[in-house]
C-alpha cells in the first residue's frame, strides 16, 4: 500500500510513518522515483510488536 494508505492503516500521522521508516522500524519499498510502497504483512507485524 502507498504511504497515504499506510499511515491511516497504522493510525499515525504521515510524518510519523516516515519517522518510523528513518528509524528502520518499518521497511519501505521504493518502486520508482516518486512511488514508495509498504507491505501490509509488515505493517501488521509492526502493529503486533513484531518489528
Amino acid at each position: 500500500m502507498r504511504a497515504k494508505e499506510a499511515h491511516k492503516y497504522l493510525g499515525v500521522g504521515l510524518s510519523t510513518l516516515w519517522h518510523y521508516v528513518a528509524q528502520k522500524k518499518i521497511k519501505a519499498y521504493r518502486i520508482s522515483d516518486r512511488v514508495t510502497i509498504f507491505k501490509k504483512s509488515e505493517l501488521d507485524a509492526f502493529i503486533n510488536g513484531g518489528a
